[in-house]
């Protein structure tokens, strides 16, 4: 292959895809999501047969890889993953540099996830999950206890669903595109419903609440779900978004990403809190104040859950949004004031913001749910945003996410217990 000449007079290599990918150690189709991603730019030579590549805008993408994944991160050792996903920074949070409160309450939770996926809005999107995908995941989801909670039964539809589509292994660009666009209905749909009058079409929206709350849907809480689904879509490298990219790095197919996502979910610290938070709010009400429910905890040493946010010093821009729908439902009224209460009276210990936690309570204990609600909302919004970082992840170099261990047991050799 013959070097080309600029106008600067030094040589300029150029490199195949096939050098490209071999030198980056990735497939010829993730050289192409590089370039449409603009981490690397490519030029169609005249009378050539394919792109080509500057030999040293491809080598300093490869030292990068390698830098990221050894885990380095040059701030103190944690593990630093370059991302163009998600930004939070001085109390706000932007998807795609754009604020993400602003799109959530401009756009529905199916035009957010196709802006995370694509940086693209596509107005008026919905996602339908064809009905042999939703048949086999609501048989795995109905042969489940009674007791199994909703992170049960999202992760079982989601295995069941992947049984149903042999291209599961395909992890192209649009190959994974498609699985989410299927896979996010398929989740709410095999879902069982509250309600026995219910339409699985229209915005995701609308068919989660059948599956949430016996009341009928009225504008203002369907507008309310819709900007928490958008709001929760992503939140950078949370625990389930690391373990997500973790499965992505070994080039687990989507369904099995997601999968992952939702087994860290499921953890009291993370997905499960808004239930925490929803059954503080169920006994301020019923006890008519705060005081002695929040000197209950604090005395069992307990945080209070639904207050504070390691990531915000300030406000939560998430509960912020979703308080000031919320103040538009009459219905909601009392679980609003016992939420101020809480933050008032544990002000008096601690002063502390309420987060996107008490917030998610206040409306799903207003709208009659159950107090898992809340981890529902939050595992359905967040998988959008976990297939984002798995495209993300399937793009990068494989098995990069594999930090070292630091041995501190026994040194070896050591003679063999009896």
């Amino acid at each position: 292959m013959r070097d080309q000449e600029p106008a600067s007079g030094h040589p300029e290599r150029r490199l195949s895809t096939k050098e490209t990918a071999e030198l980056l150690g990735v497939k010829p189709d993730t050289v192409y999501a590089y370039v449409s991603r603009g981490q690397l730019s490519s030029r169609r030579e005249p009378g050539g047969r394919g792109s080509t590549f500057d030999a040293k805008e491809v080598e300093a993408l490869a030292r990068r890889n390698r830098r990221e994944g050894s885990g380095s991160s040059g701030s103190g050792g944690e593990l630093s993953v370059r991302t163009r996903i998600t930004l939070i920074e001085k109390d706000r949070y932007y998807f795609r540099g754009v604020d993400a409160t602003e799109l959530a309450a401009r756009h529905s939770y199916e035009e957010i996830a196709e802006w995370l996926w694509t940086g693209e809005l596509r107005p008026g999107i919905t996602f339908t999950a064809p009905k042999a995908a939703v048949a086999v995941a609501r048989r795995a989801v109905d042969a489940l206890p009674e007791h199994a909670g909703p992170t049960d039964r999202l992760r079982v539809a989601a295995i069941a669903a992947a049984t149903a589509d042999p291209l599961r292994f395909d992890l192209s660009e649009d190959a994974v595109l498609g699985t989410a666009r299927i896979l996010i209905p398929t989740l709410v749909a095999a879902l069982p419903p509250v309600r026995r009058t219910h339409r699985d079409e229209g915005p995701l929206a609308h068919r989660l609440w059948a599956r949430l709350s016996g009341r009928p849907a009225d504008e203002a809480s369907l507008r309310v779900l819709d900007t928490a689904l958008g709001l929760l879509v992503d939140h950078d490298l949370a625990a389930s978004t690391l373990a997500v990219r973790v499965a992505a790095s070994a080039r687990a197919h989507a369904y099995a990403a997601v999968s992952s996502g939702l087994g860290v979910l499921e953890g009291p610290l993370h997905g499960a809190a808004s239930g925490l938070a929803h059954r503080l709010l169920l006994d301020v009400l019923d006890q008519g104040t705060a005081a002695p429910v929040v000197a209950d905890e604090l005395r069992s040493g307990r945080r209070i859950p639904g207050l504070g946010h390691r990531l915000y010093p300030g406000e939560d821009p998430r509960a912020r949004a979703l308080f000031a729908l919320l103040e538009e439902i009459p219905g909601a009224a009392p679980a609003l004031a016992a939420a101020r209460d809480i933050v008032a009276t544990t002000a008096r210990h601690t002063p502390l913001h309420a987060n996107v936690d008490l917030a998610l309570a206040v409306f799903t204990v207003s709208s009659g749910m159950p107090s898992t609600a809340g981890e529902t909302v939050f595992a359905v919004a967040r998988t959008a945003g976990w297939i984002a970082h798995a495209l993300e992840e399937y793009g990068e170099r494989p098995l990069r996410m594999r930090p070292s261990g630091h041995y501190v047991g026994p040194r070896p050799p050591r003679p063999l217990p009896e």
